[in-house]
């Protein structure tokens, strides 16, 4: 397993459903969709499940490359594919022509890609997405309402997928020192 310090904690949704995403990987990789410093796409390498990390930021993605040989097996290395890509580009739909187990999404949020991402995974695959509310702007940043879901807005996003968990709330920051607002969502595609 990566040493942790190096990739950050990874979500806790993630290990409730790694032994569904391993089965659903057996064919196709999961993608990390805008997946900055790739902890949680790293925790799913670590566990032999396939992922594309996917970020504009070639820098962030250098750095899963730098971690995932430093880290990793050679055998986890092979796990590992890079893709830089401007999901916000309105000019191309990467997307369009792939499929996907599971697409996890975190801490992102571009209203115009929920369509491409909900047509991406295959059917049967799940959607992992989390990221920040309207409730968030009194506890920091962002507050740009652009970046904030609405009041069950992941819910009417995935409306007619199997939900398998909701979760809209506050919670304690990963270091305890403050507070966060966020929507969570686990669905199965039909």
């Amino acid at each position: 397993m990566p040493n942790t310090d190096t990739i950050g904690l990874h979500s806790p949704l993630l290990t409730e459903y790694l032994t569904e995403l391993k089965i659903l990987s057996s064919e196709l990789p999961v993608l990390d969709l805008a997946c900055g410093s790739g902890r949680n796409g790293l925790y799913l390498i670590s566990n032999d499940i396939a992922v594309i990390f996917a970020d504009i930021n070639k820098i962030s993605l250098e750095k899963i490359s730098e971690v995932s040989v430093n880290s990793l097996s050679v055998e986890k290395t092979q796990l590992v594919e890079l893709w830089q890509v401007d999901f916000e580009d309105e000019s191309t739909s990467p997307l369009s022509d792939k499929c996907f187990a599971a697409v996890i999404v975190y801490r992102y949020l571009h209203r115009p890609l929920f369509e491409n991402i909900k047509a991406s995974i295959k059917s049967g695959g799940l959607v992992v997405y989390e990221t920040f509310t309207t409730e968030q702007p009194q506890f920091g940043r962002p507050k740009k309402t652009n970046f904030l879901l609405k009041h069950n807005e992941l819910l009417q996003q995935f409306f007619g997928w199997q939900v398998l968990h909701y979760f809209e709330g506050v919670v304690s920051t990963a270091d305890g020192q403050g507070s966060q607002a966020i929507a969570q969502i686990v669905a199965r595609k039909p």
